[in-house]
């Protein structure tokens, strides 16, 4: 793999632990800025939002441009809301630097998996892929925790500061490492929004809000479910979502080698396994060790499912990819926000901390499904592939009757 991608994967890492590490630091930010935890809640909800939307936007920007000058400019932006961030004076100021600090996510994500796929054969864009993911699914074992241990103990401005700074290093790779990859030419945006009227283009992003759906249906509350369910103490959470960090790295991985395989059976072993799992994790949740084992299934197989989700948005969006692949990394957070809702619909209609988990198995299920009709229609839609075992065999035939007649003959 070339080092390229450990530079995509740096800037990854920066921006999964400004994502995530302000749930753990909550607390310590509302008391500082005198507001409610609920108000406090509005960083993390800000930051979702501004992914949705930034993604399109900051691509559709982006397209004047050569894609490691995008990438380059997207890590600048970054680094500005999180210094932003960590010196805000007031709860507004910081909501801002939280906002202007999304707007890179998704561009990043989706022009990044366009460029890391591009430095590779044709049989490894989805390991490549997979590999800059990695330094999201690594942030949640490493850069999350550190990130809050270093803010409860230093000061919550120190952890921004720290994660500007690794932004800058992650600039600094693509500056150094990633080559100098100029637009394509002939694409235009009229070329990037044609992509959306492919059936199978839309098809994969609704099997990503879906199945990363059915993910966050669990993990949203699995505070709540391990301390009031399960019997953990309230500090076990955290290496309880370490143990989901490491799933979700490993799943990646695997996705991503398998993924470039055979792309649709992964997707229906990933999402059919992931199903099972959440609609055990109801009755998994009653007992400490089983429980510890399910999250890490849960994080395995729901990132087993990102490498290929994007690599089947890049596959189908094929000559103007990238504003769909940012936009598919938006259905990401689509499918959290989602996923979140429901949860808390279910838990708040009294019907227990584990309702969700089923929530989430419906989610993947329908997931499922919409993979299997996804090939479906790609099958019906060339059926020159289907035909020609048909085919092989009629030649087959004709050919054995041939060699009969001559040697009779």
């Amino acid at each position: 793999m070339p080092l390229a991608l450990l530079a995509l994967a740096i800037g990854a890492f920066g921006i999964g632990t400004t994502e995530f590490v302000i749930m753990g630091l909550l607390p310590e930010v509302a008391g500082d800025f005198g507001v409610s935890i609920p108000t406090a809640g509005f960083l993390v909800t800000g930051y979702a939002l501004g992914v949705m939307f930034g993604a399109p936007l900051m691509t559709v920007l982006g397209t004047k441009i050569s894609r490691k000058r995008m990438l380059m400019l997207l890590m600048g932006l970054f680094i500005v809301g999180n210094l932003i961030s960590a010196v805000a004076p007031t709860f507004t100021v910081m909501l801002i630097g939280r906002v202007i600090a999304s707007l890179a996510h998704g561009a990043f994500f989706g022009i990044g998996s366009v460029v890391a796929a591009d430095l590779v054969a044709p049989d490894k864009k989805a390991g490549a892929i997979a590999m800059m993911f990695t330094g999201l699914t690594v942030a949640n074992v490493v850069g999350v925790p550190l990130g809050t241990l270093i803010g409860q103990s230093a000061g919550w401005r120190v952890t921004f500061t720290v994660v500007a700074a690794l932004g800058v290093l992650g600039l600094a790779g693509i500056a150094r490492l990633v080559p100098d990859m100029p637009k394509p030419e002939g694409v235009h945006l009229r070329h990037e929004l044609a992509a959306f009227k492919n059936v199978q283009v839309l098809l994969a992003m609704a099997m990503t809000v879906l199945g990363f759906g059915g993910v966050f249906a669990a993990i949203t509350y699995i505070a709540p479910m391990m301390t009031n369910v399960t019997g953990y103490a309230d500090g076990s959470v955290t290496w309880l979502l370490v143990l989901f960090g490491l799933g979700m790295v490993g799943g990646n991985l695997v996705g991503g080698r398998f993924a470039d395989r055979a792309l649709m059976p992964m997707l229906y072993v990933s999402l059919g396994a992931l199903a099972v799992v959440l609609a055990l994790f109801t009755l998994t949740a009653h007992n400490k060790i089983a429980a510890a084992v399910t999250i890490t299934l849960i994080g395995a197989l729901g990132f087993a499912t990102v490498p290929p989700l994007q690599k089947r948005v890049l596959d189908q969006a094929h000559g103007a990819p990238t504003l769909a692949s940012a936009v598919n990394i938006g259905a990401f957070n689509l499918g959290n926000a989602l996923s979140a809702w429901l949860g808390g619909v279910v838990i708040a209609a009294g019907l227990g901390y584990t309702a969700p988990n089923w929530v989430g198995a419906v989610l993947a299920a329908a997931a499922l499904l919409l993979a299997v009709l996804s090939a479906a229609l790609e099958r019906r839609a060339d059926p020159a592939d289907s035909a020609a075992p048909v085919v092989a065999v009629k030649a087959e035939q004709a050919h054995s009757v041939q060699q009969q007649a001559v040697a009779h003959n």
